[in-house]
């Protein structure tokens, strides 16, 4: 089941399907020397948007929390990546240490870690799992509601290395963003490889420079194939002193908004697109769809109301927002049932290993899909990412389209490659 693309603008879609289609040794050609210069990172997934005329990432997750929407057929393809990653990283590795977030209570996320332990250890690792939170103090199990079981144990630091009691790994996998800060147990570790790398997560890392990277990578690309790069890349821009309390760097956040949103009328007007352009405001560091807001005119941003500028001033963990990126809103005109459907990416090392669409009832083609409070139902992609059909007539059939998505998705990745790359410390 695909959802349905609801647009008349599905001729520039085909158009773009089609030269990815008709471009895909050049393509992969193309990806295979940017992998080698830059390292991807362990994993990471990718939240896209399809308007019909655009198809750009609009969100990259370093700490995928989701490896339990994906279809189990493709459960192979994750084990064969993952070897792949871990003989990049850490050849002659035999343990691990997985680091979950700390949402013992959230089921889904517990499922995610679950099978993030399946795939690990059918790569030949014994896995352990070590939490953060200081209510475990002791091996803790967990049972989910599949039957399945986890162990939680508490972390247990001897002098420069990291483990739990009587297990001290070769390496050490983060599923925790470390939105709250790095804490002083991770920090100066000796010949433990932590993957991601520290300053990936959202105590370092910030959206802009993902975006920064991933507009120079989606600039090579169009020259590459020769297509317009604005097709697959959101306009975006950032406001670096904003204080929502205290009503605080509001000029720059108007000035910034209206300058996104006059490069997307320019492009609307050049493409003949018949729709209200809008932006995106939200934090520049921090995940989980929090410090989101649309805004579709530049007088939004003064005007807010006390709960509007609550809900903007704080992220995960409470931390202060003080920085935002305005992103051009790419609509999503996929729906299923009348829902709007977003296609989520998910790779490991440098392949995808299969996706998934948010499917929303009760969100509009242009509001934030990935938000608090907010059900979506995960509908898990039955062809992969990474097998076009190319004697199809059809340049959006099912496994066209993925190889589309598959195409961004790992555009997206690449970026995120380049923007580790660009701020790792010295000594990291």
């Amino acid at each position: 089941m695909v959802p349905h693309l609801t647009t008349a603008l599905t001729g520039p879609l085909l158009e773009l399907e089609r030269k990815f289609l008709d471009s895909s040794p050049q393509i992969e050609h193309w990806l295979r020397g940017q992998w080698q210069e830059y390292t991807p990172p362990f994993y990471s997934s990718c939240d896209l948007r399809n308007s019909g005329f655009k198809l750009a990432p609009v969100d990259t997750n370093l700490f995928p929390g989701g490896f339990n929407n994906l279809n189990p057929a493709f459960l192979p393809l994750c084990v064969q990546a993952a070897m792949s990653a871990i003989e990049k990283f850490c050849p002659e590795a035999r343990s691990l240490l997985l680091i979950p977030e700390n949402h013992t209570r959230n089921q889904f996320y517990l499922q995610n870690v679950a099978q993030l332990v399946d795939i690990l250890r059918q790569t030949g690792l014994n896995i352990r799992l070590g939490s953060m939170l200081p209510e475990i103090d002791k091996p803790t199990p967990i049972e989910l509601p599949n039957g399945q079981s986890l162990l939680l144990e508490p972390l247990v630091r001897n002098g420069n290395r990291l483990g739990v009691a009587g297990f001290e790994p070769c390496a050490i996998l983060l599923n925790n963003d470390l939105s709250a800060g790095i804490p002083a147990i991770l920090q100066n570790l000796h010949e433990q490889v932590v993957l991601p790398p520290l300053h990936a997560g959202w105590a370092v890392r910030r959206k802009s420079n993902h975006f920064a990277a991933y507009d120079q990578v989606a600039n090579d690309f169009a020259k590459e194939i020769g297509i317009d790069p604005w097709r697959i890349n959101p306009a975006f821009s950032v406001c670096r002193s904003i204080n929502f309390h205290e009503r605080q760097g509001e000029e720059c956040l108007a000035a910034n908004v209206a300058a996104v949103l006059d490069i997307v009328k320019e492009k609307y007007k050049e493409y003949g697109i018949d729709e209200t352009p809008y932006v995106v405001v939200k934090a520049d560091a921090g995940t989980y769809g929090m410090g989101v807001m649309t805004v579709r005119d530049a007088d939004e941003v003064i005007a807010l109301n006390r709960k509007q500028r609550n809900k903007m001033s704080v992220v995960k963990e409470g931390l202060e927002v003080s920085e935002v990126l305005i992103q051009e809103g790419v609509h999503s005109f996929e729906t299923l049932n009348e829902a709007v459907a977003e296609p989520v990416i998910y790779m490991i090392d440098r392949y995808v290993v299969g996706g998934f669409y948010r499917v929303h009832t009760g969100r509009g083609k242009d509001e934030n899909l990935n938000a608090p409070g907010m059900h979506f139902e995960p509908l898990a992609f039955d062809t992969g990412c990474n097998l076009p059909d190319y004697r199809c007539g059809n340049p959006d059939s099912p496994p066209n389209r993925f190889y589309a998505y598959g195409v961004v998705g790992r555009l997206a990745c690449l970026a995120a490659a380049v923007e580790l790359d660009r701020t790792a410390p010295e000594n990291d």
